[in-house]
């Protein structure tokens, strides 16, 4: 994490009150791409807010994240058409296949799971987002194919 940046971030908040909290965790996770604990202790003693009182509110809001994203973020859909159309096999599935629950990054830093209330895309359901790509119509099956070509791309780079 680059103390810089956060320093930037609450420069540009000088003066700032409890109200500017949530903008100020946006903007430092946009550039940092997570909230480090550094950065939230930096964000406590810049708003003279008790460190829980911050997690407290990010905890509250699914679009914060305390860990960096993987190289692979997969996004699962839990919305109500990929729900009816099987979602929470998808989900147990990348679960099992990635070792790693909702809101967890790999220690390798080569996945990291979210789920998420709405895509968007219900007519394609159920619907998984890897780094922006969508995929339609996910089955377990499916979703091990994708992890799986994840893997198999990586280790062509890592050989070539």
């Amino acid at each position: 994490m680059s103390a810089q940046t956060v320093e930037t971030i609450l420069t540009q908040h000088q003066g700032a009150s409890r109200d500017a909290l949530i903008p100020i965790l946006q903007e430092v996770q946009e550039a940092e791409g997570f909230l480090s604990r550094e950065a939230v202790i930096k964000i406590s003693k810049h708003l003279k807010l008790p460190a829980s009182k911050i997690y407290g509110v990010a905890t509250f809001y699914n679009q914060f994240r305390f860990q960096p994203k993987g190289k692979y973020h997969v996004m699962v859909c839990r919305g109500t058409a990929c729900h009816v159309k099987g979602s929470l096999k998808v989900l147990d599935t990348a679960m099992k296949q990635l070792k790693l629950s909702p809101g967890q990054t790999s220690r390798d830093r080569m996945f990291s799971l979210e789920v998420v209330a709405c895509m968007g895309a219900c007519g394609l359901a159920p619907v998984v987002n890897v780094n922006g790509e969508f995929y339609a119509k996910v089955s377990p099956r499916k979703l091990t194919q994708i992890i799986q070509s994840c893997r198999e791309k990586e280790a062509a780079n890592a050989h070539g």
